[in-house]
C-alpha cells in the first residue's frame, strides 16, 4: 500500500488538467476526434489531429489494440475484481478471495513449473498479464468498484510519453474488503510500470517492466455449522457475521516482485521501401526476467483441523528465485514470413528455512537447478490464411520436458472465421507437488523422485461467424495428472476433519477432457439476448477431476442513446447455472483446492440485475448481485462450506482522461 498514495496525487493532478480536454462523447463506436489541439512534441503543423487509434496498447506477445471507451455487454462481464469474463469461475463470498473452477484450460504457456498457491494467485499479474503503451498524450485508465463492508478496490493507470518514440506507465491496483463473515477480510496492492522505446531508425527496440505485489486473506477454514446456521434461513444468521466458523487466527500472503527486460537490434532493414521496412529485418535479441516468490501461511496456535503440529504458533513460508535469460535472433520476411530461434538459460531456486526428518524419511529443504533449452517459432499470413508454431524443448535440467503450439487460421469473408490449433507438453508440476514443508506434520513431503511429468495434449476448432455465432470445441489428454486429495475416512469427514489428511496424488490413468462452448447474441431493435453456453465431458477411470456438465450464461439487456445522445444506456439481466457436481474442496493452508467426491453442489440459479451507462470516456456500472437469494434457498456454495455472496448492490466506473 505504500505506492497507493504518491500514485492517487498524480493521478488527480493529471484527471483535473484533463478535463479541460475530454473525448467527444459516441456510443458504441469511439473513432472521434479526441482533440486537434496542435503540438510540438506529439503532432506535426500540418497534422489533421489525435483519434482514438493513436492510443495503443501491446500485450506482451505483442498484439497491438486500440483504447476502447465504449460500453457493450462485453465490458459489462469484464466488470469484475480480475477485470477479465470469469464465466468460467466461481467467485467466493468476498471480493481478493479465490475462485473455484467452474471449467478449466490446461494449456501451459511456459516450460516451468510454479511455486503453487494457485488459489491465492488470480489476482496476481505473471508477466504476460502486463501491458504496454503507446499513446500521443498522456492518458489515465481509472477503475474503481465498491467492495463488502469496510474498503474499496481501485485500479488506476497513468501513462505518458516523452517522445514518440518513448512511453512510460505507472500503475497500482489496491484495495481492502472485510467481507461479510467473520475472519475473511481481504487486502491487496499490484503495483507495475512500464516503458517501451524504439529508436528513431527503428533498429532497437526495448521494452521493460517491474512489478511489486502482495495479496494478503484471512482465512476462517468455511462454515462450521451450515445446516442450522446458514442453509436453515433462521433470522437471527442474516447477519453473516454471526454465522461460526472453523477458527479465526490464521492468514496466507502471496508477496513477489519481478524485473523484466526485453530488447532487440536489427541489422538487416530496408532504409528505401517504407512498406517492406516493416517486414523484412535479421535481429538480434535479449529477454531477461528475474523473479522472487513467497508464500507464507500463519496460525496464531495450532487446530485439529489441519491435523496435529509439531510448533505452535504456526509460521509456513516457502520461497521460490527464478532467473531466466533468452538469447533469440529473429528473420522476417514478406514472402517467407517470420522465424525466431532462441537458447535460454533458466536458474530457480525453490527453499524452505531447514530440513525436516518425519516417520516416512527425510524431506530436504531446497530444489535448485539450472534449465537450458532450445526453442523457435514460426508464423505467416497469405491472404486470409495464417499459421504460426512454436516449439521449445529442454537440453539440461529435469524440470521440463518440451512444448508444442500450433495453429492455422482462414478469414473466410468478413463475418466468418475458421480456425484449428494443437498443444503438446511435458513438465513436472507446481513445486508444491515436489516439496513442501510446514509446523503441521501431515503437510511435509518430499515427491520429486517419485513424481512423473504431466503429459498434456490437445485439439482444438473454433468457428467465428457473425452470422451463425462463436463455437469452439476442444479436446485434452492429460497422463500423470497431478492434484490433491484427502486420505480421510467418512468418521474423519463427518466431523470436519479432511483437511488434516490432505497429500498430494498423481492420477495413473489419462484423463480426457471434452469442452464445447457456444456464444450467439441476438438483436431486437434496441433489445439483445447474449447467450454463453458450455458442455463438458470427462472421461476417466477414478473421479480425480470434477467439473459440472453443462454451464450457461444468457442475457437479456437494453441500450439505447438518451438526453439527446448526452447519454448511452444500458440495462438488464444477467442468467447463469451450472449443473450440480463434486465441487473442488478448498485448503487455506497450502492456498489449493483438491478433489472431493462426498458433497454434490451447484445446481442453483445466479441472477444480477444491472444499468450501466456511458457518459463521454465514463462509464458507470451499478448492479445487483445475485438479487434471488432471499427467494431461492440458502444451497449457493463457491466450495464445500464456504457459501457464494448474498445479494447485494455494488457500484462503480471506468474513466479514461486525456490531456
Amino acid at each position: 500500500m505504500r505506492y497507493l498514495l504518491l500514485l492517487i496525487l498524480i493521478l488527480l493532478s493529471h484527471a483535473l488538467s484533463a478535463q479541460k480536454d475530454p473525448v467527444t462523447p459516441e456510443g458504441a463506436k469511439d473513432t472521434s476526434l479526441l482533440r486537434k489541439k496542435k503540438s510540438k512534441r506529439a503532432i506535426k503543423k500540418d497534422s489533421l489531429g489525435i483519434t482514438i487509434k493513436d492510443y495503443k496498447i501491446v500485450s506482451y506477445a505483442r498484439d497491438t489494440t486500440y483504447l476502447d471507451t465504449t460500453l457493450s455487454i462485453q465490458k459489462e462481464y469484464k466488470y469484475n475484481f480480475l477485470r477479465k469474463d470469469d464465466f468460467e469461475l466461481m467467485p467466493f463470498s468476498n471480493v481478493g478471495q479465490p475462485y473455484n473452477h467452474l471449467g478449466l484450460n490446461f494449456e501451459r504457456n511456459t516450460l516451468y513449473p510454479s511455486l503453487g498457491a494457485n488459489a491465492r494467485h488470480f489476482n496476481y499479474m505473471e508477466v504476460q498479464d502486463i501491458s504496454y503503451y503507446n499513446v500521443a498524450t498522456p492518458m489515465t485508465d481509472l477503475f474503481f468498484k465498491t467492495t463488502f463492508e469496510q474498503g474499496q478496490l481501485l485500479d488506476a493507470m497513468l501513462t505518458f510519453n516523452t517522445s514518440r518514440r518513448f512511453n512510460f506507465s505507472v500503475a497500482y491496483k489496491g484495495g481492502r474488503s472485510l467481507g461479510k463473515y467473520q475472519w475473511s477480510q481481504s487486502k491487496w496492492g499490484n503495483f507495475r510500470s512500464t516503458a517501451n522505446y524504439v529508436t528513431k531508425d527503428g533498429r532497437y527496440r526495448l521494452r521493460a517492466h517491474w512489478t511489486s505485489q502482495e495479496l494478503e486473506g484471512e482465512e476462517n477454514g468455511g462454515i462450521s455449522n451450515k445446516e442450522l446456521q446458514f442453509e436453515s434461513k433462521d433470522p437471527d444468521f442474516k447477519d453473516r457475521s454471526r454465522i461460526d466458523v472453523f477458527f479465526t487466527d490464521a492468514e496466507n500472503i502471496l508477496i513477489g516482485k519481478r524485473y523484466f527486460l526485453d530488447h532487440q537490434y536489427r541489422f538487416l532493414k530496408s532504409e528505401t521501401d517504407s512498406v517492406r521496412s516493416k517486414s523484412n529485418y535479421l535481429g538480434i535479441g535479449h529477454i531477461f526476467t528475474y523473479e522472487t516468490k513467497n508464500y507464507q501461511f500463519s496460525q496464531d496456535s495450532e487446530n485439529e483441523f489441519f491435523g496435529d503440529a509439531l510448533v505452535s504458533p504456526i509460521s509456513d513460508r516457502a520461497n521460490l528465485k527464478t532467473m531466466y535469460n533468452e538469447i533469440n535472433t529473429e528473420f522476417s520476411n514478406r514472402t517467407l514470413g517470420v522465424l525466431k530461434a532462441s537458447i535460454s538459460l533458466y536458474n530457480y531456486n525453490y527453499f524452505f528455512n531447514s530440513t525436516v526428518t518425519t516417520d516416512e524419511g527425510f524431506i530436504p529443504n531446497r530444489l535448485t537447478g539450472e534449465e537450458i533449452a532450445l526453442g523457435a517459432k514460426y508464423n505467416k499470413q497469405i491472404g486470409g490464411f495464417k499459421i504460426a508454431a512454436d516449439v521449445a524443448f529442454n537440453l539440461v535440467g529435469d524440470l521440463t520436458g518440451n512444448i508444442i503450439n500450433a495453429s492455422a487460421s482462414y478469414q473466410i469473408n468478413e463475418k466468418n472465421k475458421i480456425s484449428a490449433s494443437l498443444h503438446s507438453s511435458s513438465r513436472l508440476p507446481d513445486f508444491n507437488f515436489l516439496l513442501y514443508q510446514s509446523d503441521y506434520e501431515n503437510y511435509n513431503w518430499y515427491n520429486e523422485p517419485g513424481f512423473d511429468k504431466e503429459q498434456i495434449s490437445s485439439l482444438q476448432f473454433n468457428l467465428e461467424s457473425q452470422v451463425w455465432g462463436d463455437l469452439s470445441a476442444k479436446y485434452t489428454t492429460t497422463d500423470n495428472y497431478t492434484y490433491f486429495r484427502s486420505l480421510a475416512n467418512d468418521e474423519q469427514a463427518d466431523t470436519n476433519l479432511e483437511n488434516a489428511f490432505i497429500k498430494p496424488f498423481q492420477e495413473e490413468q489419462s484423463v480426457n477432457y471434452l469442452k464445447v462452448q457456444y456464444f450467439k447474441e441476438f438483436k431486437f431493435g434496441d433489445f439483445a439476448l447474449s447467450n454463453t453456453l458450455m458442455y463438458q465431458n470427462v472421461s476417466q477411470n477414478n473421479e480425480v477431476l470434477n467439473l459440472p456438465t453443462f454451464l450457461t450464461r444468457n442475457t437479456f439487456y437494453y441500450s439505447k442513446h438518451v438526453f439527446k445522445k448526452a447519454m448511452f444506456l444500458q440495462t438488464g439481466i444477467t442468467f447463469k447455472y451450472f449443473s450440480s457436481y463434486n465441487m473442488d474442496a478448498y485448503n487455506p493452508l497450502l492456498a489449493e483446492f483438491y478433489t472431493q467426491n462426498r458433497e454434490k453442489l451447484g445446481g442453483f440459479p445466479l441472477l444480477d440485475f444491472f444499468v450501466n451507462a456511458k457518459v463521454r470516456t465514463a462509464r458507470i456500472y451499478l448492479k445487483a448481485e445475485h438479487f434471488n437469494s432471499s427467494f431461492t434457498g440458502n444451497n449457493f456454495y463457491a466450495a464445500p462450506d464456504y457459501p457464494y455472496r448474498d445479494f447485494v448492490i455494488r457500484f462503480g466506473l471506468v474513466w479514461n482522461f486525456f490531456s
